[in-house]
């Protein structure tokens, strides 16, 4: 929160309240951080997967973003699930 809205990471500390604490947390789950390049690497693996989806044959499972963004997490599998991707 460095310098935004003219507020040091310390001021920001002091004057956050608990309510609004919880918004961020709310949205940095739900969208993530606000780093300009990590959005601009989800932007890019977003139009890549589309672009990929729509050429990609019958038999070729659908591409996922994070297939083209190798910064971005996706959520763990089970064991169950790997076993069977696996086999």
């Amino acid at each position: 929160m460095n310098g935004i809205g003219g507020r040091t990471i310390a001021e920001a500390m002091e004057n956050l309240s608990l309510s609004e604490y919880r918004l961020w947390l709310k949205y940095r789950r739900r969208y993530g951080g606000l780093n300009p390049i990590v959005r601009t690497e989800w932007g890019a693996a977003l139009v890549a997967s589309v672009i990929a989806n729509v050429n990609r044959g019958k038999n070729t499972p659908p591409f996922k973003l994070a297939d083209f963004a190798p910064h971005i997490k996706t959520a763990p599998i089970s064991l169950e699930e790997a076993m069977h991707t696996w086999a």
